[in-house]
């Protein structure tokens, strides 16, 4: 397991290096001038290009680059181009509502999911037809379109849930839990139905297999066999495709901050990119590229407490 974690570190300084490159490379070909953003329209061409020289916008691509990720290796992420700021400072204000988000819908997937597809393998006939059904509208529906749904029922006509805002859990625990339960559930329809379709499958092959039949010729209870085996051989196939949606989650939060108006990552990325921000869009990036890699560290473990041989191999 230790060998299995050194691995993933050096994937992870490859990741954020690649990723971070990747980042940079392209917002060079976003059309924009930071310069122009800040001075406006009337400025002259000199005072133009002073603004530009003195945030280093005029040096060659590899060198910003390079002054970037030597700041990075010393842990400071530079400051906003039109703010000053600190951008760790900025998503330290924020990094809380993106995984309180995205960890709020990875469990709802995980539990809801898992459930329905385990009574749909065992129960079959119109569960199943039900999970099938939903499982194409989760694919075919879109996050922020079930989201303007949610929020023009709940939130408009029922006046449940609060349209906008959050509200943080130091300020009111309640409030929090209100604030974050239609983005929550609009990140998560289309992950539960693709986790119980998963689920379905692989519990219905692992009910096929011979020493299922010989634990009910022995007398156990079919929870225990549900529970006991079932569950933890079809959780190996299913833990893949979970992490997976995870990472699916992260960037359908970005999406969903902005209709809900939650003061988050992805409206901090979108925002920034808008105005050519280079110094947040870059910090953002190394953030969703660190989670990115959590996620796939958390499926190994997982891997090696579901399959006892998954931690010999590693």
């Amino acid at each position: 397991m230790l060998i299995l974690i050194a691995r993933r570190a050096v994937m992870s300084v490859v990741l954020i290096v690649v990723s971070s490159l990747a980042i940079f490379v392209l917002m060079s070909f976003v059309p924009g001038d930071p310069a122009l953003t800040i001075l406006g329209e009337h400025a002259t061409p000199e005072a133009l290009q002073r603004l530009r020289e003195s945030l280093g916008l005029n040096r060659p691509l590899y060198e910003q680059y390079g002054d970037w990720l030597f700041g990075l290796i010393r842990g400071d992420l530079g400051t906003s181009i039109f703010s000053g700021e600190p951008v760790a400072k900025l998503i330290g204000l924020r990094v809380g509502v993106t995984v309180s988000l995205m960890v709020g819908s990875v469990v709802v997937i995980a539990v809801f999911g898992v459930a329905l597809g385990l009574l749909s393998a065992v129960r079959e006939g119109w569960v199943g037809r039900v999970v099938d059904a939903v499982s194409l509208l989760g694919f075919a529906l879109p996050g922020f379109w079930i989201a303007i749904v949610l929020v023009a029922i709940f939130a408009v006509t029922l006046r449940v849930f609060p349209a906008t805002g959050y509200v943080p859990p130091t300020v009111s625990p309640t409030g929090w839990l209100l604030s974050l339960v239609l983005p929550v559930i609009a990140l998560s329809i289309g992950g539960i139905t693709i986790i119980a379709k998963q689920m379905r499958d692989s519990a219905r092959d692992v009910l096929a297999r011979d020493y299922i039949r010989v634990l009910r010729a022995t007398g156990l209870s079919e929870r225990r066999i549900l529970l006991l085996h079932v569950l933890r051989n079809a959780a190996v196939p299913t833990t893949t495709l979970l992490g997976l949606t995870a990472v699916s989650v992260l960037s359908g939060a970005v999406f969903i901050e902005n209709v809900f108006v939650l003061p988050g990552l992805g409206s901090l990325v979108t925002s920034a990119t808008l105005r050519h921000d280079l110094p947040i869009v870059l910090g953002v990036g190394v953030v969703f590229a660190v989670i990115v890699i959590v996620i796939n560290l958390l499926v190994d473990l997982a891997y090696g407490v579901l399959n006892p041989k998954a931690r010999v191999v590693s």
